[in-house]
């Protein structure tokens, strides 16, 4: 199974790298967002996306969840599905206007909620 995986944290730092490459995205070579330690960059990361028109937000969030749980094994999580762990995140967009960090003002994931195996933790 072939697997691309591109971590955040370069992402946002290989923007100019990836504006000139929607077609890795159209034509499915990319299936997993990950971050090695910012985590709130995945979840940023989709909403520029999905900002951009790249991605839905379903397809956004199956490349840091779904996709990232498959491909190393856990397949206890990553869905919303009877009898799997229910670790989820629940955010909000916030519009943010646009500044220099943020030329276009984009929308950006707020947390709202945390919860690991069904239980609220934040």
């Amino acid at each position: 199974m072939r697997q691309t995986i591109l971590s955040t944290s370069r992402l946002l730092a290989l923007l100019a790298w990836y504006a000139a490459r929607p077609e890795l995205l159209r034509h499915g070579l990319l299936d997993i967002l990950s971050s090695d330690y910012v985590p709130a960059s995945p979840p940023q990361a989709v909403f520029a996306l999905f900002a951009r028109g790249d991605v839905t937000l379903p397809q956004g969030s199956a490349l840091v969840s779904a996709n990232a749980a498959r491909a190393v094994g856990l397949d206890d999580r990553g869905v919303i599905e009877k009898g799997l762990r229910a670790d989820l995140v629940r955010v909000r967009a916030h519009q943010m206007d646009a500044a220099a960090h943020h030329p276009s003002g984009a929308p950006v994931p707020v947390v709202r909620g945390v919860w690991r195996e069904g239980v609220r933790v934040a």
